[in-house]
């Protein structure tokens, strides 16, 4: 097993030197804001070079057009920028966007978004909510670039980091990224939705795309204390698992925004804001709860619950998966406020 300290093996890289300047400068931010503790965290941040996961990215898009025919890459206003770009200029542009706090365009297709790399520091307070120890056997769901599998096999080692995606275009491509920087976890191509049963058991489950309910795969091939975490409505749900078919846990704090699982799992419910006030619609918790409740409440109902509960916090809420079933919640599994997740009409 890789050990914490060590710099995998990489080919020559003419980008190593600024890239490892713009990455201590990404440490540093992540840090200040609360979400590097860990040394180990902190070492795999310091050492996995973003910007071999992202050759490519995309700027702007659903807005204005790009500025000329040569910059937009005929995909809804995208700018394409990358790593072999002979103007200086924009490859400089290339390097020191790989290295800002924020999520990254990676696939687009028909002007949809199809893929991205999430934000740094987004990523470090997941990866910290794992609680992760040595020996852990980790799922990745959506396997994107690859960055955060190499984080994953830098903490863990790569034999014990498993990531999955339905497009064998992107497993490829993440396979190439993780080479390129000397990591060599498992890559499958498959339906994240039914996990990967020949890896199995888990001792994590982490999902970079967003859900409407956990597919029972998960926990099924999870052991016994296992954690789940999963971007669902527009927050972060960290379950423990307690058997095969249960599981129960509480919303993070943070709010997130993710690409939806694709595949066999229930479509996100269609939310319809029609006639509520517009300090309820513009607020992001609000529009969590919104969400989170749709095919359950109509819109007027969640407004009512979320002025009588004073507006509550993410925090408050949680989910239980109990064999074939499973529900949101407010405060108490068991307690007044419960809404079934999954199919929805």
């Amino acid at each position: 097993m890789r050990t914490h300290g060590e710099r995998p093996p990489r080919p020559e890289d003419p980008f190593a030197e600024a890239a490892a300047a713009a990455r201590r400068e990404l440490v540093r931010e992540i840090a200040a804001g609360g979400d590097l503790q860990d040394p180990a965290w902190r070492a795999a941040f310091e050492e996995v070079p973003r910007h071999l996961f992202v050759p490519y990215f995309y700027t702007g898009g659903g807005a204005a057009p790009c500025s000329s025919a040569a910059e937009s890459s005929g995909e809804g206003g995208y700018e394409r920028l990358w790593c072999e770009d002979a103007d200086p200029d924009r490859r400089r542009r290339w390097l020191e966007g790989a290295y800002l706090d924020r999520p990254l365009a990676t696939r687009v297709r028909d002007g949809d978004l199809v893929s991205s790399a999430s934000q740094p520091s987004l990523m470090a307070g997941m990866l910290h909510a794992l609680e992760l120890r040595d020996g852990d056997a980790v799922l990745e769901i959506g396997a994107g670039t690859g960055y955060n599998a190499a984080l994953l096999s830098h903490r863990l080692g790569d034999d014990r980091v498993t990531t999955v995606d339905l497009d064998e275009d992107i497993t490829e491509a993440a396979r190439a990224h993780l080479a390129a920087a000397g990591y060599h976890p498992a890559v499958v191509t498959g339906d994240g939705a039914r996990g990967c049963p020949g890896r199995a058991p888990f001792d994590a489950v982490v999902a970079t795309c967003a859900v409407s309910s956990v597919p029972p795969a998960w926990p099924a091939q999870c052991r016994p204390g296992a954690r789940i975490l999963a971007p669902l409505s527009t927050g972060l749900v960290r379950l423990r698992v307690r058997d095969a078919g249960h599981a129960e846990g509480r919303f993070l704090r943070t709010s997130a925004f993710f690409v939806p699982l694709r595949g066999a799992t229930p479509p996100a419910p269609v939310v319809h804001t029609g006639g509520l006030p517009r300090r309820a619609t513009d607020n992001e918790l609000f529009r969590f709860l919104l969400t989170l409740t749709a095919g359950s409440l109509d819109p007027h109902e969640a407004y009512s619950l979320w002025q009588r509960e004073r507006r509550p916090a993410r925090e408050r809420f949680g989910v239980t998966v109990s064999g074939e079933h499973q529900w949101a919640w407010l405060d108490d599994p068991e307690g007044p406020y419960a809404w079934p997740l999954g199919a929805r009409g």
